[in-house]
């Protein structure tokens, strides 16, 4: 289901510009709270999802969760859009773009928080595993980088790309490397589309409270964490609406650790 609200604008408001956050399937979710952060610093926002992927994972299907992000995001005075996107199929990010841009308009930044995650190691990691990690976090993020660096028109500075990544490895093999791709994919961008004044950064939020860990989980990193807590989605919304903002602009091919000094 895709859904898209527009709000009146005022006339002596600026145009808001158009951040595109892709995996936003849960109200939970990194992606959700980023996608609500950037509205609520004045962006419109288009955000992918994939129902599919929530049904094979553990914590299943959220009923409703498009419509009450897009509810979020509406409080907050932005259009909105929501496109379904199957990541996995190469010709997913150009036909995402286009749709965006039909419903919202050009795409100044693009935050990418989708992901396939599934926990196997070096001995038990079938190929289609691995390929498919590697055709979602890597593969689909080159692509769409491609399509924003193509169609770019925004004034110089004003571009931005920002990519959700991870260190683990150990146990995730997949998740890992493809992950690890993804940071060199991001920090060609920030060179690459020089020309274009887009910026490009890596954050790394650590284990995140989405309710995907177990309670023993939960401890041993609340336990390992100086401030005693654990990472929220709020946190790296914060980081990644910093980055985004005109203030963040000198920041740029950057892997940055946002993991409150987990150790």
């Amino acid at each position: 289901m895709e859904k898209t609200t527009e709000q009146p604008t005022s006339p002596v408001r600026p145009a808001r510009p158009v951040a595109l956050v892709t995996g936003v399937g849960r109200t939970v979710g990194i992606g959700a709270g980023i996608a609500e952060r950037l509205a609520a610093s004045g962006w419109d926002i288009a955000y992918s999802y994939w129902t599919p992927y929530d049904t094979r994972m553990t914590w299943g299907v959220e009923d409703g969760a498009v419509e009450a992000v897009g509810a979020l995001i509406g409080a907050h005075g932005a259009r909105h859009l929501a496109v379904p996107a199957d990541l996995a199929d190469p010709a997913a990010p150009g036909q995402l773009f286009d749709r965006v841009e039909a419903g919202l308009g050009p795409v100044t930044a693009l935050v990418m928080s989708h992901a396939e995650s599934v926990d196997s190691g070096l001995l038990d990691t079938t190929v289609e595993s691995f390929d498919r990690h590697f055709a979602v976090n890597a593969r689909a993020s080159w692509l769409l980088v491609r399509e924003f660096g193509l169609r770019f028109s925004g004034e110089f500075g004003t571009g931005r790309i920002v990519a959700l990544t991870s260190d683990h490895t150990v146990g995730n093999l997949p998740y890992g490397a493809s992950k690890g791709a993804l940071d060199r994919i991001t920090r060609a961008a920030a060179r690459e589309l020089a020309h274009l004044g887009v910026t490009a950064n890596a954050v790394d939020p650590g284990p995140t409270d989405t309710g995907w860990m177990s309670e023993s989980l939960r401890a041993d990193m609340v336990a390992h964490t100086p401030l005693g807590r654990l990472g929220t989605p709020r946190d790296a919304a914060h980081l990644i609406d910093f980055l985004c903002s005109p203030q963040g602009q000198w920041v740029n091919g950057q892997l940055l650790q946002s993991s409150g000094g987990l150790k």
